[in-house]
């Protein structure tokens, strides 16, 4: 009497698909997620109660209440301002220039950052105001 030996077989999980998945997902979360700049400056805000919120706002300046222009965690010359407009929408020509001014700051020094960003090319520019109580 010939005896039978019971094969069992190893059940084996396929993970391949599912890590075919997850790779699709992470380049599609990096591809379509926008990074915001920060000026690299810390600034007191003024308060505006018609502010808006802007979201495409990635292309930011900051000038400090010592009149310091700051762009891309950098300190720069106001002269420097047009050169890296441009840069920066070369790289986004969706973003928008938003100037985040200290309200200590010298409106002397705001208007000649806004002369440089539209000699750059940007008609709209929006400046940074803080909600009251937001």
């Amino acid at each position: 009497m010939a005896r039978k030996h019971a094969r069992t077989e190893d059940a084996e999980i396929n993970i391949t698909p599912m890590l075919d998945i997850v790779f699709i997902m992470l380049i599609f979360f990096i591809v379509t997620t926008s990074f915001t700049k920060e000026t690299g400056a810390t600034i007191n805000k003024p308060l505006a109660d018609q502010a808006l919120s802007l979201r495409n706002g990635t292309i930011l300046i900051g000038i400090r209440s010592n009149d310091e222009v700051w762009m891309n965690k950098r300190l720069i010359e106001v002269r420097e301002v047009r050169s890296m407009v441009e840069r920066a929408k070369a790289e986004n020509p969706e973003g928008s220039v938003v100037i985040v001014a200290d309200k200590e700051s010298r409106i002397g020094v705001v208007t000649q950052v806004m002369d440089q960003v539209k000699l750059a090319g940007v008609q709209g520019i929006s400046i940074s105001a803080e909600v009251p109580g937001g």
